[in-house]
């Protein structure tokens, strides 16, 4: 007998279930036993390659081991592609944001001649060749002044005095008495003529000696009579520059009694420095400016340089002649001169800004690339107005800073204390690169520009713990040397460039100047 229906149907559906229960169970176990799917694996990190180790505090030194420098510190690492992204060994790098920011302009090495002068100061002299003196060469007395001022211009020939001398009356009697008895014994033996004659040419040369005009001898033998008294004229076109006759006075042989001087050219002699001297050439053209014509210049040439120099000024005076229509120049007066000294020969040349002078050596900034700067030691030749001859030390078409060098090379001091922090730890780094710059207050004791260094009396340094005291100071760049003059009140900014040497990077007038 069969089961009832719903009985059938409850059957069916728990054997589907379990079915489907078993099917389920076996395709899990297949899925458990495969192997779980590969997931990604991350590359291992490739080995960089160490270039070399260098010197912690920025000096041009690598080693090629790890080693420390003379204070302890440890040599620092230098990988590939870091060497690209880092200043090399004894460069400096900056960003291009502090570039803009501290004004940095680079201007290239060239070949040019120097178009150099030197500058002097002179004074306008008399041409000594072109001042006569009037003196007569006999005793006297001043009759009559035709000329009777100094300053007064005179011509050539013109009536300057008349003099009265005895002794002058007689030598022209004894003349006219040998002239007019030489001619009365025409017919007397030859040897009282010859005595007559030799007697007459005498007294002739005699009155000859005394300057006496010849006019004024052939009216003495054409009359037969003296006349009382001399008229002296001028020898030459010019000045009455001195003046010592007075109505009655009387006077010596040889004593100078008027001086005429022709001021149509005349001299400047010029004081040329001692170190300037060998870039002077007689025969050289010269510009003159004189403060009483301003803006106007004057064309002379060198005809002398003296062979003497004076030790107290430590200058060489040198001569130069010049014309002087409207007699414009006056004795005496200052002038400027502009000497040039500069070779037609092309050389090797920057420009004067581009160079930091610390006393003791020269040095440029030369530009590498990529935000780079190398410090060069330079020696230095012939200058112009704006650029310096190079000798050694720099290539044609390198470029070098012109502008913000000396900020660079504070920079460089900057990023060696940075370094050090670095490798022994200590203060944040924005204190230490505050401490870097330095600044202070004082009074300019002296200066010698030669040596690019100062004397300088400055109240305390807080930034270095230093005591007011007066000490020497290197000078970065020259154009900073012109506010450092003695007796000058300054306020200064500046660095250690080396170990006990510090050198002014900035000149500001002191607070309240």
């Amino acid at each position: 007998m069969s089961a009832p229906r719903p009985a059938l149907r409850l059957a069916a559906a728990l054997l589907a279930l379990a079915a489907a229960a078993g099917a389920g169970y076996g395709l899990g176990q297949r899925r458990g036993t495969e192997p779980p799917a590969a997931s990604p694996t991350p590359a291992a990190p490739a080995a960089r390659k160490l270039l070399y180790y260098r010197n912690p505090m920025g000096l041009p030194d690598t080693s090629p081991v790890p080693k420390k420098d003379p204070m302890g510190m440890d040599y620092l690492p230098v990988y590939e592609g870091e060497a690209d992204a880092e200043a090399a060994p004894g460069q400096v790098r900056l960003s291009p944001e502090k570039i803009q920011k501290l004004g940095v302009r680079t201007e290239a090495v060239t070949l040019r001649a120097l178009d150099r002068s030197v500058d002097a100061s002179g004074r306008v002299e008399p041409d000594e060749r072109r001042v006569v003196a009037i003196a007569p060469k006999f005793e006297g007395f001043v009759e009559r002044l035709h000329v009777s001022v100094t300053g007064q211009p005179v011509a050539r020939g013109q009536a300057l005095f008349e003099v009265y001398s005895p002794e002058l009356v007689s030598a022209q009697r004894e003349y006219a008495l040998a002239a007019q008895g030489a001619d009365s014994l025409k017919d007397a033996g030859p040897e009282a003529q010859k005595g007559l004659r030799q007697l007459a040419d005498a007294a002739l040369q005699r009155l000859r000696n005394w300057d006496i005009p010849d006019a004024q001898i052939r009216a003495l033998t054409h009359s037969g009579e003296a006349r009382r008294t001399l008229t002296f004229t001028s020898p030459a076109a010019g000045i009455v520059t001195e003046k010592k006759a007075v109505q009655g006075m009387r006077f010596m042989p040889g004593e100078t009694l008027y001086q005429v001087t022709d001021l149509s050219a005349v001299w400047v002699v010029a004081d040329v420095n001692e170190q300037d001297i060998g870039a002077v050439r007689p025969g050289s053209p010269v510009k003159l400016r004189v403060d009483a014509y301003p803006g106007e210049t004057f064309d002379g040439r060198v005809s002398y340089i003296y062979p003497t120099l004076n030790a107290d000024t430590r200058s060489v005076p040198v001569r130069i002649e010049l014309a002087n229509p409207g007699l414009r120049l006056k004795p005496a007066m200052f002038v400027h001169v502009s000497l040039p000294a500069g070779s037609a020969a092309p050389v090797l040349t920057v420009p004067s800004a581009a160079v930091l002078d610390s006393g003791t050596r020269r040095v440029v900034l030369v530009e590498r690339g990529e935000g780079r700067f190398e410090p060069r030691e330079v020696r230095l030749g012939a200058r112009s107005a704006r650029y310096v001859e190079v000798l050694d030390g720099v290539k044609a078409d390198e470029r070098v800073v012109v502008a913000a060098n000396f900020l660079i090379d504070a920079e460089s001091n900057l990023q060696a204390a940075l370094g050090a922090f670095t490798a022994t730890g200590g203060t944040p780094p924005a204190a230490q690169a505050a401490s870097v710059v330095h600044r202070a207050e004082g009074q300019v004791d002296g200066a010698d520009a030669a040596a690019g260094t100062v004397t300088l009396s400055h109240g305390p340094v807080a930034s270095l713990n230093w005591p007011a005291m007066t000490m020497d100071f290197a000078v970065a760049n020259p154009a900073l040397q012109a506010a450092l003059k003695p007796g000058a009140r300054v306020a200064v900014d500046f660095v250690e460039r080396k170990p006990g040497e510090w050198v002014i990077t900035a000149v500001r007038p002191a607070a309240g100047r």
